[in-house]
């Protein structure tokens, strides 16, 4: 008898490449033909997020409002950071590890025979999970683009695009009108669709495929969030209209409260403050041009300048084009064409050695913020 994976991750690495967009494979076939081998239940409301950046900011936000009005939420995010079972979360708690595995002893004979991938697979566990939790709300944000991502494969009410920005050219087009076409996808079948500000060519495109799309306007009077960072007024005023939107179907919703735990809510990863000594660290998993120019605006309050910043990116992305933004606040910058697990650690432990008590800026991918956070923490 062939022995059972001792870990999630040992199961799904049977799968391939944990990565969301190296492991992304177009088409919603795999999918449906992997949720038809068990009972799935739709809940009383179901929202798809896509865009480029932001989505999971925004998610988390939607999340812990709808929580506030004493709502079921289900939310499914991606990547994880240090732990996979951060991906599917009921109510803000990451669900255990042994529901997960006794959901993947069901669900991985169905992924072999569908040849399912380890993100369709993930994101299947995770309806899985809130189907049988008995959820109000369930919150799918994309992996990649949304047309052909596994998230899309089943039905939603409503649909919210962060902002959209050149990234995943692979697989999504080289022009930002191409990646708005495949991004509008997440509004198929939706009642209600918002979009945070957008370009006018992507406005356009987005419109074109629903024309009752609201676009939202930034508040910039949310004071100070608990997620740092002056880009989050977007996300937040995104999330804001949903909520607004979603009082009139739930009257429960209290909007004080819901804004309230909006601006409590934090999410790993984004501008994270960690202690290294005496050294004060902040993360993010700012990966392409457009995120980088995000952070801008709120570097100097963090620190002027920082000692080092330091970049990260892998063989098949480049930051190259944006480091020029990022020498103004910086005496050093730092970058490495490596977000492999040791090589984040080790330049960031260099500089720290060279400025015991000086402040740094790492970002990189969510594989750069996990490599930092699993020696920070220990």
């Amino acid at each position: 008898m062939t022995k059972k994976p001792a870990s999630i991750e040992a199961w799904l690495a049977e799968l391939g490449n944990p990565s969301a967009d190296r492991d992304y494979q177009p088409g919603h076939e795999r999918m449906l033909a992997l949720l038809a081998g068990f009972a799935c239940h739709k809940p009383r409301l179901r929202i798809r997020i896509a865009g480029t950046n932001g989505k999971g900011s925004t998610a988390f936000m939607l999340a812990a409002a709808l929580q506030s009005a004493g709502l079921k939420v289900g939310l499914y995010t991606s990547p994880h950071i240090l732990a996979f079972n951060e991906r599917i979360r009921i109510n803000g708690v990451p669900v255990e590890n042994t529901r997960l595995l006794a959901g993947l002893e069901r669900i991985m004979p169905l992924a072999h025979c569908a040849g399912a991938s380890y993100f369709e697979t993930a994101t299947a566990l995770a309806l899985d999970q809130f189907s049988k939790a008995g959820v109000d709300v369930e919150i799918l944000e994309a992996g990649v683009g949304a047309r052909l991502d596994a998230t899309t494969a089943v039905p939603a009410d409503m649909a919210l695009i962060t902002p959209i920005a050149l990234d995943h050219q692979n697989w999504l087009g080289d022009s930002i009108t191409q990646i708005a076409g495949e991004k509008a996808y997440v509004m198929q079948g939706c009642r209600h669709c918002f979009s945070a500000p957008q370009r006018h060519n992507i406005v356009t495109v987005l419109q074109s495929f629903h024309p009752g799309l609201q676009m939202c306007e930034t508040d910039h009077a949310w004071g100070d969030l608990a997620m740092p960072g002056l880009h989050q007024h977007i996300n937040a005023s995104l999330a804001w209209a949903a909520i607004r939107q979603l009082k009139h179907d739930f009257p429960c919703i209290d909007l004080p409260a819901a804004r309230h735990a909006l601006c409590q809510c934090k999410a790993p990863g984004r501008l994270q403050y960690e202690r290294a000594g005496q050294a004060d660290v902040w993360l993010d998993a700012a990966h392409n041009r457009h995120a980088i120019e995000s952070l801008l605006p709120s570097l100097k309050a963090l620190a002027d300048p920082f000692d080092a910043i330091l970049v990260f990116t892998r063989e098949d992305r480049s930051l190259d084009d944006s480091l020029e933004l990022l020498a103004p606040y910086t005496i050093r910058l730092v970058t490495r064409h490596d977000d492999a697990s040791l090589t984040p650690l080790r330049a960031l432990q260099t500089e720290i050695t060279r400025n015991p008590s000086g402040k740094f800026l790492a970002l990189g991918s969510f594989t750069t913020v996990a490599a930092i956070l699993r020696t920070l923490r220990s």
